[in-house]
């Protein structure tokens, strides 16, 4: 059961858009037992995209497109399909009857070139698009299945979890069993960590891999399985998990694919505890990556974004004399922020950061990279320094993991820095 993704658009390929599609569908897909194999992106182009539709249909059983439909000059994919598996075009009642329905709700006027996606091709069986005006298309071929839906994240996922996957599951039978394992290490380097799991990964079954994925001074282990029997699949992957936990006892702070926001939000909720965050370097990083997690408002009390001294001063209590002696940069005044966010805030644990982000800024005590973090619960207080490098988006990304890190492991009762 391969398959081939399909992305279109001229905004994908310049970076106007990113490609969020595939990296969805990738994931649905793999659940189901469909293994991805190519991922192609096209832009506005017909033979361009005839070319590659060609291709997809060569070397794959099922061919999945996003995007393309709308009802502008640019969006070639419905004429494209057409000419590609013959027929033509003809106008849909029920497709109509839909397009309809979503300007009766949105109170929208109707207008030509959105009637106009009532055209589709005679070849295709048409799956009706509940949440837009541009329908999806289904082709078959030589036991082959082509599946044309819009690009608009919110419509392609409501299709493809309603209608694509269910179809695509009573078409085909699955004849390899995939099974996955996600583990977040902290305090390797990804090189340090394949080191660390040289003779591991010699000992694997020839149908497990271990997968390493680096984020922000993170490192992602994935464990896949791959096997004709689906019992295997799955005790390997939990027999493999095992050794890991246990070659890496300590370093492992989630036992699945969860980021540090969403493990950091499962320990405070399950403890009744709530968090807020004292920024400087992080610039709100930290409560944006906290915020992005769904019912983060039972504990998530709030954040400062105390930039400059002043603010460290009127709004968290920090002592004039610790920043002219220490600087804004030092433990005494990153302790300082975060016992104030938990006076300010009304939580019962906070984060706070202070550092050189860069590119400049640095001096030779405090080179650009510099990071202090302190975390504190309960009246507890831990804090850390950190050397992080000489680029500002990296250092801040790391720096904002690490802070999470830092009270998950305060809460988890270990001394906060992992």
């Amino acid at each position: 059961m391969n398959v081939e993704i399909i992305t279109i658009g001229d905004e994908l390929l310049i970076g106007q858009v990113v490609d969020t599609n595939s990296a969805w569908m990738g994931g649905q897909l793999e659940r189901e037992n469909f293994r991805i194999m190519w991922k192609t992106t096209v832009g506005d182009d017909e033979a361009h995209l005839l070319d590659a539709v060609d291709r997809a249909m060569k070397r794959a059983q099922i061919v999945l497109l996003t995007g393309g439909i709308g009802p502008t000059k640019d969006d070639i994919t419905r004429d494209a399909l057409c000419r590609y598996f013959g027929g033509k075009l003809y106008f849909s009642e029920d497709v109509y009857e839909n397009i309809l329905r979503i300007f009766g709700i949105s109170g929208r006027a109707m207008n030509p070139l959105t009637r106009n996606q009532a055209l589709v091709p005679d070849a295709c069986t048409v799956i009706m698009n509940l949440q837009g005006t541009a329908p999806c298309t289904w082709f078959e071929r030589d036991g082959k299945v082509l599946v044309s839906m819009p690009g608009v994240p919110y419509e392609m996922k409501w299709l493809m979890t309603n209608e694509v996957i269910p179809r695509l599951k009573n078409v085909f039978s699955p004849d390899i069993f995939i099974r996955h394992r996600t583990l977040w290490v902290n305090g390797f380097s990804e090189s340090a960590l394949a080191l660390k799991l040289e003779r591991f990964e010699e000992e694997l079954p020839p149908f497990v891999k271990l997968a390493y994925l680096p984020q922000s001074g993170l490192v992602r282990l994935r464990l896949s399985a791959r096997t004709d029997c689906e019992e295997e699949a799955g005790r390997s992957v939990d027999e493999q998990e095992a050794k890991l936990c246990s070659l890496l006892a300590g370093h492992i702070f989630a036992g699945e694919d969860k980021t540090p926001e969403v493990a950091l939000g499962d320990v405070l909720l399950a403890g009744g505890l709530t968090v807020g965050v004292a920024e400087s370097c992080t610039g709100g990083r930290i409560a944006s990556l906290i915020t992005s997690v769904p019912g983060c408002s039972r504990y998530f009390a709030g954040s400062v974004v105390s930039y400059s001294n002043d603010l460290k001063r009127k709004l968290l209590g920090v002592q004039e004399r610790d920043l002219a002696e220490h600087g804004a940069v030092s433990r005494v005044v990153v302790e300082q922020m975060a016992l104030g966010a938990v006076g300010l805030l009304g939580c019962g644990c906070a984060i706070a950061t202070s550092g050189i982000a860069g590119p400049s800024g640095g001096t030779p005590a405090k080179p650009v990279g510099t990071v202090w973090i302190a975390a504190t619960m309960q009246d507890r207080v831990v804090s850390e320094c950190y050397s992080l490098g000489a680029l500002r988006e990296p250092n801040i990304a790391r720096a904002s993991n690490m802070a999470l890190l830092m009270l998950l492991g305060l809460v988890n009762g270990q001394d906060g820095c992992q």
